[in-house]
């Protein structure tokens, strides 16, 4: 019983409660309110979404309660969690629509005469969130931030696969546009065209009421939308008349009673006014408002059918073919330590700061050098300490005491700086005890990398003095790595690739990868038909055989050769004045014009290739590295054996950008940087930049191999080309030879003819009797030797012994030389 009476006791509170005049009230403004914090949550995440979302991606609601999770967002853990709900689980962006629906329904409790139909307003916006969340998410596919959000990608995905791109627009575009026509009970009409003394034609758009016709059509699908306004039986609505004098709205509330308060009319006496429905009146009014503006701009329709038309000259879209491509999401990789390396937010050791400051000080002092100023900078790795050295004290003296600095200070790598460039100051680099870890997700969510213009954006790590440094791989344009074993040159290579992938699409770049290794660029197998190049006939895109690294190089030579061509034709002078004109279809393609894409070749062992190919491998790189930057190839090279023998001054001279890790000498530093330093690195990392003539140091980003593998295996998973890019065929003389290439692959010599009859008739294969006879030289004499080889006069070379000739007589030669060249 008592149970009993403490239920109902609990059921009348609750019905004193809702009955209370002031009720609707109280609910209108708690719809308002959440309105208003769901509207500033969602406002907040726009700005700081990258910041909480590893934060709150696959976290539940218990961690609104977890203290220890920090949030950017305005409203807190709060907003943060709803606005990750909201925006990347659900909606996206079209969940604003659910703070206006807040909104309408908070003031529909505190005005209940206002006209506002709560079902029909609750129907219309559940529509549009689920309409407008998959289009969103469908246009903007390539985008990071989730603008259809969770349900919006899952719809526009499953369009995609199931329609194509084409159908899925068309699709889209349709409900859009039936939206639109329904949600407003519009149609349109075109008046008959009507003809003016001065012979110009208008045409006037006018917004109408539904005719008769449409009626039995449309009412099925308009009910969706127009809902029940009241559940009182309403009149039939009276056809309106367009009379000459323009509609007014009547003033409905003038003269009544509102709260208590009066409101004053005005002593002049309105005509009567006819009463007109309300969608009626709104239709009658564009009537009005719309034609004479539409008139006012209108033009004559000779004149316009003199201007060209643009519709079917729209620019070429490059990534039309793989217009469903996604590009990877940041969440694969993963975050080392900070999310961003803010200094403010960067913790600091006061005491090793402060004990590092006063050994610098006394072993200065120790050698009468004064200091009136130091400064420190703290990295994720070393720290820089400035020092303003008293007036007439000598740099140099500073320099000398590197040695003894790092003894004081018991560390590696202490690097002196004298002077700073641009600064008048000396800096001395000390290593820091607590290392940092650069992530990778960190360079590339910064906005740096994000909002960078850059054609080639890479994103190399972290300076001290810049934050996290981002580069142009097509300015730079040609970058040598170098650095001994497990000093991060693998990883600097890996960071550079993968920058590379979350900018550009499978369309506008493509990559050459050369890994004599085997096994460091074999991960990125699986994007090959999407961003690998490879020869023809060939199976794997990753070339590890020398003798294949030889004939790439020279095919990229062709593909040099025939992207200059197509320049000099479109008359630019690089790739992206080229690729604007073709973008604006102003080249033709019928006559050779296509869409080049840029070019990266990775080589990660050079060393290797040298030692055992040599000149072959050399020439080729050096033509490619004086040549290629302006129609869009560039080469990344790296090596651990920075010899002089290996990185040559012809490489040097064309190779501006150089990355240093740590060198085992100080003879490897000067050799790749000109300048000692490499050698003092703390490794793991840790390294040098040259570029424009300026040294910078950085931590490298880190990048593991089971990130990598996450992306390509997401870039694999998706539609690709039909096949790898294919690279020009090249072959030279032996295999052109071989292949039955025959007189037309070979620029013969114009004494050939007569070299192969004097070696037929002396039955003697030996270049000097062809250079004596023929009074040629040594290298001319020698080409003519190996085209009689490739046309079949003598054998290959025996080394010291002379060739061996191949036709009997004289009359076997000219039946074989009719042959060959078709005669």
């Amino acid at each position: 019983m008592c149970a009993r009476k403490r239920k109902q006791k609990k059921t009348n509170i609750f019905q004193q409660i809702s009955s209370h005049q002031k009720f609707p009230q109280f609910l209108g403004f708690v719809f308002i309110l959440v309105a208003v914090l769901l509207l500033v949550a969602f406002l907040s995440y726009i700005n700081t979404w990258e910041i909480d979302h590893s934060r709150f991606r696959d976290a539940s609601f218990l961690v609104l309660f977890d203290s220890s999770v920090a949030a950017a967002n305005s409203l807190g853990r709060l907003g943060a969690y709803l606005s990750h709900l909201f925006f990347y689980r659900l909606f996206g962006v079209s969940s604003f629509i659910l703070v206006f629906l807040l909104l309408m329904t908070g003031f529909k409790f505190l005005l209940p005469k206002a006209k506002v139909d709560l079902g029909r307003l609750v129907r219309n916006s559940i529509w549009l969130l689920l309409l407008g969340s998959t289009v969103l998410a469908f246009v903007f596919r390539t985008q990071m931030f989730p603008y259809g959000g969770g349900f919006g990608t899952t719809v526009a995905k499953w369009l995609y696969s199931f329609m194509g791109f084409t159908g899925t627009a068309i699709l889209l575009l349709f409900f859009v546009l039936l939206t639109c026509f329904f949600l407003f009970d519009l149609s349109i009409n075109f008046s008959a065209p009507k003809w003016k003394s001065s012979s110009r034609r208008k045409q006037q758009l006018s917004f109408k009421r539904y005719t008769e016709g449409f009626k039995g059509l449309g009412s099925s699908i308009s009910s969706f939308f127009a809902g029940v306004g009241s559940t009182t039986q309403k009149k039939p609505k009276k056809e309106t008349v367009k009379t000459g004098r323009t509609p007014v709205t009547p003033n409905t509330s003038a003269g009544l009673r509102q709260g208590g308060r009066s409101i004053s009319l005005s002593p002049e006496v309105d005509e009567p006014k006819p009463k007109i429905d309300p969608r009626t009146e709104s239709q009658l009014m564009l009537d009005i408002n719309v034609g004479p503006v539409q008139q006012e701009q209108e033009e004559d329709p000779i004149a316009k059918a003199d201007q060209p038309l643009h519709l079917s000259d729209e620019d070429y879209d490059p990534t039309r073919e793989l217009a469903g491509f996604t590009f990877p999401k940041l969440d694969m990789l993963e975050m080392y330590g900070q999310d961003l390396y803010d200094p403010e937010m960067m913790e600091i050791n006061e005491a090793e700061l402060k004990s590092n400051k006063n050994m610098i000080v006394e072993t200065l002092g120790n050698y009468k050098i004064e200091i009136s100023k130091i400064m420190a900078t703290v990295g994720p790795t070393i720290t820089l300490y400035e020092i303003v050295p008293a007036p007439g004290i000598r740099i140099s003296k500073i320099k000398n005491l590197e040695d003894d600095i790092a003894l004081s200070l018991a560390a590696l790598g202490i690097r002196i700086i004298a002077p700073i460039p641009g600064k008048g100051t000396v800096g001395i680099e000390v290593p820091n005890k607590k290392k940092e870890i650069v992530s990778l997700r960190s360079v590339l969510t910064a906005p740096a990398f994000k909002n960078s213009k850059m054609q080639l954006p890479i994103g190399l790590g972290y300076s001290i003095s810049n934050g996290i440094y981002v580069a142009d791989l097509a300015k730079m344009p040609h970058l040598l790595m170098a650095g001994a074993t497990g000093q991060g040159k693998s990883v600097g290579l890996n960071a550079i690739i993968v920058s590379l992938l979350y900018k550009k699409h499978p369309a506008e770049l493509k990559f050459v990868l050369i890994d004599p290794k085997m096994v460091e660029l074999s991960i990125y197998s699986k994007i090959k038909n999407h961003y690998l190049a490879q020869l023809p006939g060939e199976e794997d895109a990753i070339v590890t055989d020398t003798s294949k690294v030889v004939t790439t190089l020279n095919a990229l030579c062709v593909e040099m050769d025939s992207r200059y061509k197509l320049l000099k034709e479109a008359q630019v002078r690089d790739i992206k004045d080229y690729n604007r004109k073709f973008v604006k279809r102003v080249l033709n393609p019928k006559k050779g014009h296509r869409f080049l894409p840029y070019m990266v070749m990775v080589i990660d062992e050079y060393a290797d290739l040298v030692m055992t190919a040599g000149k072959e491998i050399e020439l080729p790189v050096a033509r490619l590295a004086q040549k290629a930057r302006a129609i869009g190839i560039h080469l990344i090279i790296a090596t651990q054996r920075p010899t002089v023998n290996i990185i040559t001054g012809t490489i040097k001279a064309n190779f501006p950008a150089r990355i240093a890790f740590k060198v085992s000498s100080k003879i490897d530093s000067k050799t790749i940087l000109d300048m000692v330093g490499a050698d003092q690195l703390i490794g793991r990392g840790d390294m040098l930049i040259s570029l424009g003539g300026n040294i910078t140091r950085l931590q490298c980003a880190f990048i593991d191999t089971p990130e990598v593998d996450r992306i390509t295996n997401f870039i694999g998973d998706q539609q690709g080309f039909d096949g790898a890019f294919m690279l020009p065929e090249y072959l030279d003389e032996i295999s052109a030879s071989s292949s039955g290439g025959g007189a037309g692959t070979v620029e013969w010599d114009t004494l050939f003819e007569e070299a192969a009859r004097l070696v037929v008739v002396n039955q003697q294969g030996s270049t000097s009797m062809i250079q004596r006879r023929l009074k040629l030289g040594y290298n001319r004499a020698g080409r003519i030797m190996d085209q009689l080889e490739i046309a079949g006069v003598v054998g290959p070379n025996l080394g010291s012994k002379v060739r061996d000739v191949l036709m009997p007589d004289e009359f076997e030669l000219e039946k074989h030389l009719n042959q060959l060249f078709g005669r």
